[in-house]
């Protein structure tokens, strides 16, 4: 349900979708982007945690209209193993599991940051040897001429009074977010080239947390409410 769009799930995850009615009343459950939508709908679709990761990071600079046209952005992200679930399986145990990556131009959400970013981008996961969270790296070339302020400031007004979303000031870490609901984030500009690292925990902000955000925007509580 996470896109209203039912040629979509033909298109990437080889299946029509059965119940056309409600994808077309569901709301995408990017909760700091989409409150107004969530606080009226029967069904929230909670984003993944990949897409949840860097759409934080990087929509504040595609509604800013920062980022250079015709740039696709260049996501590389790592996640700890407890995204796999909980199946035994040797590439998951501690005892085997390594840095590496998987699902090169084929993860199932690269299409929905796509669609949900309103442009493409080029999205290489890996799998991390450590239990839980996200570290997303985004390589972004911006538009000529944009300032460090201008970077700054799209951020700021993205985020201000939202406060499980982070402006850190330095590089994230997944330390910092496990076991958290938070969404961090940090970036760093050198001449139309940036760097923007975000940071989360996969189980929480990348479901459960954002769930219950998503909970409390509808019944009209403060988001963070039993968050924080």
């Amino acid at each position: 349900f996470r896109v209203k769009d039912q040629g979509f799930y033909d298109s990437f995850y080889g299946f029509t979708h059965d119940s056309e009615q409600w994808l077309d009343q569901a709301a995408y459950g990017l909760a700091e982007w989409n409150s107004d939508a969530i606080a009226t709908a029967q069904l929230i679709a909670v984003p993944g945690c990949y897409p949840t990761a860097s759409l934080c990071a990087l929509k504040p600079l595609q509604q800013a209209g920062l980022i250079a046209k015709g740039w696709q952005p260049i996501i590389n992200a790592v996640s700890g193993v407890s995204g796999a679930g909980r199946k035994a399986a040797i590439n998951t145990s501690f005892c085997e599991v390594s840095l590496n990556p998987y699902g090169t131009f084929n993860h199932r959400h690269q299409p929905e940051i796509s669609h949900h970013l309103g442009c493409e981008v080029l999205f290489q996961p890996h799998l991390g040897n450590y239990v839980r969270g996200i570290l997303a790296t985004i390589y972004v070339q911006l538009a000529d001429g944009v300032t460090p302020t201008q970077v700054e400031q799209a951020y700021l007004k993205a985020y201000e009074g939202k406060p499980l979303v982070r402006l850190t000031g330095q590089m994230p870490s997944i330390r910092g977010v496990a076991s958290t609901p938070y969404c961090d984030i940090a970036w760093q500009q050198q001449g139309n080239m940036l760097v923007v690292v975000s940071a989360i925990d996969n189980l929480l902000k990348g479901a459960a947390s954002q769930a219950v955000q998503c909970i409390n925007i509808k019944f009209g509580f403060e988001p963070a409410t039993g968050l924080i």
